[in-house]
């Protein structure tokens, strides 16, 4: 392939030299496949999956390139009067460069919805774009000046490309997408340099001669780099600084409104409406792209934030949700003077369960009996937690003693009834559980109640297991205070 598009321009120069009875049309034809070419090399490209919506952005460009040439070519060999659809090749080369303004000015790791805004300001930004080149010149009646201006115009375009195409490139921190920058950045280099010249000194050369041959080099240097089997080494060894690359995607929609702004301003005193038009459509579009990245961002937060609560294996409230809820809890109960309950959950043999049946398994009946809890404390107030390994927590504000015994004592029924198969004494999965429950005072603290649901579960442990055990806060004398069994079986 490289052998090909290397030999391309030899081709055509060869064609140019030794038909030149045919030279115009064999240019033409030169000129329209080179840039199909270049498209068919950066769908290839995207086939790859990796950065596909940018590779299909520069196939659409060449795509609408090659249609400018096209009705160049019908224009010139086939009608007449070529005026009236002289202003449509120029519309294609115009919209060429939008697919190429969204890809540099549009974050992929954006939302669709603001993405989507940006292809809207794009097309917004090529369409008064084009009606600007022709408030300079219509191209069958137009001026030196405004042809000069129609010709700067065009520069101003592909100079834009060309500078956004670096900095991306400069800012990309993966690989893959520095290597579709550079190759932006080195297509819009390279044609720059030849539209440039061929606008501002070839201005009078009709097709068929000597410098098409440079006009198709672009297109074939941006088929090669698009068909290269993997990024450059250049492009793996200098990665950019993660906060400049923060900068250059905050900052990159910044570069379709403000162009936007750019050529419309122009307009006011020759189409004030459009101009106006333009400049709403840069501050409406800007303003709708951030609420809509904003929103994506709040969701993100939320998301992380529940994330950064929740048990990733168990899907309960993980230990740090367990710690605030239970200081949030404790408060509310001693302003108002209402009990709270603490219940902590210990599967029986938890380690003889994972080494007898591995840890997926063990994995799995963590999951289960997680699920088991969270079905029977289900008030709106009730938090089940995964405390630590095998051992969970559940908090029940608002019942006394009585009722959270009783809930308790569900909950250890219930686990055993599902019937979870365990090496453990007895087959099953079982839990012990200690349960403490008080009204704070003044000068309490939640660690107080903590200690105490630790203090039972440990009596519960070393009664036999498969039970729940209650501290007693009012003990009498004899025996000293300490937890009491109330129900279960080892």
């Amino acid at each position: 392939m490289a052998a090909i598009l290397l030999a391309w321009p030899l081709v055509h120069l060869a064609a140019l030299l030794l038909v030149p009875a045919q030279a115009k049309p064999l240019s033409f034809a030169f000129l329209i496949l080179a840039p199909l070419a270049a498209a068919l090399a950066c769908g290839l490209r995207a086939r790859r999956r990796r950065n596909a919506d940018g590779w299909i952005a520069l196939a659409l460009a060449m795509l609408l390139w090659a249609s400018g040439m096209t009705v160049n070519m019908c224009a010139d060999l086939l009608l007449a009067d070529a005026g009236p659809i002289t202003g449509l090749s120029i519309l294609f080369y115009v919209l060429y460069g939008v697919p190429l303004t969204f890809l540099v000015a549009s974050p992929a790791r954006d939302p669709w919805p603001a993405r989507l805004v940006d292809g809207l300001l794009a097309a917004a930004l090529g369409w008064i774009f084009w009606v600007h080149t022709f408030t300079f010149a219509t191209i069958t009646d137009a001026s030196a000046e405004g042809v000069l201006n129609l010709r700067l115009m065009f520069d101003i375009q592909n100079l834009f490309v060309l500078l956004f195409a670096l900095v991306r490139h400069r800012a990309s921190t993966d690989p893959q997408r520095r290597a579709l920058f550079g190759t932006l950045a080195l297509f819009a280099g390279a044609y720059l340099l030849v539209a440039g010249y061929i606008n501002h000194f070839q201005m009078e050369a009709d097709f068929g001669q000597l410098p098409d041959v440079l006009i198709g080099l672009p297109f074939l240097l941006l088929a090669w780099l698009a068909l290269r089997p993997a990024p450059s080494s250049l492009e793996r060894r200098h990665a950019s600084s993660p906060r400049f690359s923060l900068l250059v995607h905050a900052g990159s929609p910044l570069m379709l409104p403000l162009t936007l702004l750019a050529v419309s301003g122009p307009l006011i005193s020759r189409a004030p409406g459009l101009a106006v038009g333009g400049f709403i459509a840069a501050l409406l579009g800007y303003g709708l792209r951030n609420i809509l990245v904003q929103m994506r961002s709040f969701d993100e937060r939320d998301r992380l934030t529940r994330l950064s609560r929740i048990d990733a294996l168990t899907g309960l409230a993980n230990r740090r949700q367990f710690d605030e809820t239970l200081l949030a809890e404790w408060n509310r109960a001693r302003r108002s003077g209402t009990p709270i309950a603490l219940a902590l959950i210990d599967i029986d043999h938890f380690k003889q369960l994972n080494d007898g049946l591995g840890h997926p398994v063990g994995d799995a009946r963590l999951r289960s009996v997680a699920e088991a809890l969270a079905a029977t404390a289900t008030r709106g107030g009730d938090l089940v937690a995964r405390y630590g390994g095998e051992e969970f927590a559940a908090i029940l504000p608002g019942i006394d003693a009585n009722i959270a015994a009783d809930l308790a004592e569900r909950m250890r029924r219930d686990i055993a009834g599902l019937g979870l198969a365990s090496p453990a004494p007895g087959g099953i999965v079982t839990v012990s559980i200690g349960l403490a429950a008080l009204v704070p005072d003044a000068a309490s603290e939640p660690a107080e109640l903590l200690a105490m649901a630790d203090s039972a579960l440990y009596g519960a442990k070393r009664s036999g297991r498969n039970a729940v055990m209650q501290w007693q806060v009012e003990a009498p004398a004899i025996p000293a205070p300490g937890p009491r069994p109330l129900r279960g079986a080892a």
